[in-house]
């Protein structure tokens, strides 16, 4: 599940517009029936449903019932197509305004993991130029008002929200990675380890990985959250910061 598709790919001018409502509406043709949302909404089912690869304008149109033609009125193409899908499935969720920042990094954190189980496409666009929308703008704008106040730089932090957001997608493709080859290999999770246990036994009885031999039973436990674990620590190495910026 490697990145498959680039933002920004298309035509920015034209995706900006579209973005933001400031483009020509379709003139060619009859008298449109269809709205750019139900476009991109019916591209959105399509990717849920069939994966990235999936979403063409020929796809796209047979979803929403018409020729492919008549999605060129409304956009030149899916490169443009892909920015406005981006920016409608991330739609911020208004934060708790009595959250302070720890606990407002920690629910964006959680809010973004779930986006991804949502919409597990989004881990096949590269997305490190974004075409900013409203979406996109309005997100980091509810974020830095939560976050103002740890006293930081300006610069210090977009990097507490880039970091943030870096791990949330690394553990989100690790997560989508696993799933997909528990699906692909046709093998459980329990079926891949139990046809490893008998040479991985033999290894560890051999003398050679002795720290790998002295770990208890349950260290490779499933139950424990890996995610929260390492988000806490992230957060607690922030708290020190703002508290040395406060002292």
């Amino acid at each position: 599940m490697t990145s498959t598709e680039t933002s920004g790919s298309g035509d920015i001018a034209r995706t900006l517009d579209l973005l933001w409502d400031n483009g020509p509406r379709p003139s060619r043709g009859p008298k449109p029936g269809l709205t750019l949302d139900q476009i991109v909404e019916g591209a959105v089912r399509v990717a849920d449903a069939e994966g990235l690869a999936a979403v063409t304008m020929r796809r796209v149109a047979t979803e929403l019932g018409i020729g492919t033609m008549t999605l060129y009125r409304y956009l030149p193409g899916k490169g443009e197509l892909l920015d406005l899908m981006l920016d409608r499935v991330q739609q911020p969720t208004p934060l708790d305004e009595q959250l302070d920042w720890r606990a407002a990094l920690e629910r964006v954190a959680y809010e973004t993991l779930a986006l991804y189980r949502r919409h597990p496409w989004l881990i096949q666009v590269n997305q490190t130029r974004p075409v900013m929308g409203p979406a996109a703008l309005l997100g980091m704008e509810l974020v830095l008002a939560q976050i103002t106040p740890m006293g930081l730089t300006d610069q210090e932090l977009i990097s507490v929200v880039v970091t943030v957001d870096g791990y949330v997608t690394g553990a989100a493709r690790t997560q989508l990675h696993h799933a997909e080859a528990e699906r692909t290999s046709g093998l459980t999770d329990a079926e891949f380890w139990a046809a490893q246990q008998p040479v991985l036994e033999r290894a560890l009885a051999s003398g050679r990985f002795p720290l790998m031999a002295a770990l208890s039973e349950d260290a490779f436990d499933h139950s424990f959250d890996h995610f929260d674990f390492g988000l806490q620590r992230i957060l607690d190495g922030f708290e020190v910061l703002v508290n040395q910026r406060r002292g």
